[in-house]
């Protein structure tokens, strides 16, 4: 009965791409633990080293009391809100000086409801080809078209626009702002030409950039002036912010519309309300006292040749990436393999994630540990 699914195992265990999930015995802001052995985390996505953070947890708490419960037992919609969610709501519209939020569960939960709700029947979504599974996923659940432009080649999407703008009703640019396995950036400013050129809009997903990027932390966006030209932000809690959940903000007009039309927001139950409490309590007390040390973890990333705090390292095959992932585990580094799918075929790598708690000297053996074994 289970013969195919085996099969399929045992393939991709052939091929160096079986997965595992590991068993951590415990994590802090700089380090993870793992049998016994105390590793440098370059995995995490906890940019700030907000999310293991002992003391600020017990900041929140001695802050919250117990006045959020650990469990919502129902959707937005029925009795899944709360005044907390309109507050971070109101404080994330506040914030982007946009016309309107919406809270959902997760980044995926976002980008899946976003672009499977956008594109209706005879409308068409533009996508980057290195836009993350979430927004794949959800231009495949969509009722319109889609179309993949190569990435960052803003050339061949003008010439998507030129030969197939005409033929849809509403049409979507969709791209993320740092990309989750290259570390590089859009052209912002170019899609924002793009977008008004053609009469489309654009959807902008900062999950990598939200409280990393621009002055206050809001994102690429932020530091290039150009938040009102985005129709459409979305951004998550669960990385750099250190909590859970994700947020769609921009015109008036599209949160209503994903309020009355996102399944993904409409059938969900609502993140507990001791979340939303400390998304919140994050994003007003320390977020804003971040930014020296967010420049300086960008300032590490481009002494590694990367625009972001995203590094990564290309080898190609599966087998020796997961090789190397076990010779720097061996030497006190905690990586991990990235394969297809989640990259394309034949770039297998690892995704060196900085955080703000990492500094140069860190990651001096790791440097010759890599150019030993790369280059020979």
């Amino acid at each position: 009965m289970y013969e195919n699914y085996s099969d399929i195992l045992k393939t991709l265990d052939s091929n160096s791409h079986f997965r595992t999930i590991k068993d951590f015995t415990g994590k802090d802001e700089k380090y993870i633990y793992n049998g016994g052995q105390k590793l440098l985390n370059l995995s995490s996505n906890n940019y700030l080293g907000l999310a293991d953070n002992k003391k600020i947890t017990e900041r929140f708490l001695d802050t919250t009391g117990t006045e959020y419960s650990f469990g919502s037992a129902s959707a937005r919609l029925l009795t899944g809100t709360l005044p907390v969610y309109k507050e971070l709501e109101n404080l994330i519209s506040e914030l982007f000086n946009t016309q309107g939020t919406l809270l959902f569960n997760s980044g995926y939960h976002a980008n899946v409801g976003i672009n499977s709700t956008l594109a209706q029947k005879g409308d068409v979504i533009f996508s980057d080809k290195l836009n993350h599974a979430s927004i794949i996923d959800g231009m495949q659940l969509a009722q319109g078209k889609f179309f993949r432009y190569p990435h960052n080649d803003m050339s061949a999407l003008e010439k998507l626009l030129l030969r197939e703008r005409k033929n849809f009703k509403e049409a979507i640019i969709v791209s993320e702002s740092v990309f989750s396995m290259d570390g590089d950036i859009a052209d912002i400013a170019k899609l924002v030409e793009l977008k008004n050129k053609y009469n489309c809009m654009l959807v902008l997903d900062e999950a990598h950039a939200f409280g990393v990027f621009g002055q206050k932390g809001l994102g690429v966006s932020e530091t290039l002036g150009l938040i009102n030209e985005v129709d459409l932000i979305v951004g998550t809690f669960g990385k750099a912010i250190g909590s859970v959940g994700a947020f769609a903000t921009g015109k008036k007009v599209l949160i209503d519309y994903l309020i009355n039309k996102a399944r993904s927001f409409i059938f969900s139950t609502s993140l507990p309300p001791i979340n939303i409490a400390f998304s919140k309590w994050i994003i007003e007390n320390e977020l804003p006292h971040t930014y020296e040390k967010r420049q300086n973890m960008l300032a590490l990333g481009r002494k590694f040749n990367s625009r972001s705090h995203i590094i990564p390292v290309i080898i190609g095959e599966n087998d020796k990436t997961v090789q190397m992932c076990d010779i720097l585990y061996q030497n006190g580094y905690f990586t991990l393999p990235i394969r297809p799918p989640t990259v394309p075929a034949g770039t297998s790598r690892i995704r060196i994630s900085l955080t703000t708690e990492i500094e140069e000297n860190d990651l001096t053996k790791l440097q010759e540990i890599l150019k030993c074994n790369i280059t020979g």
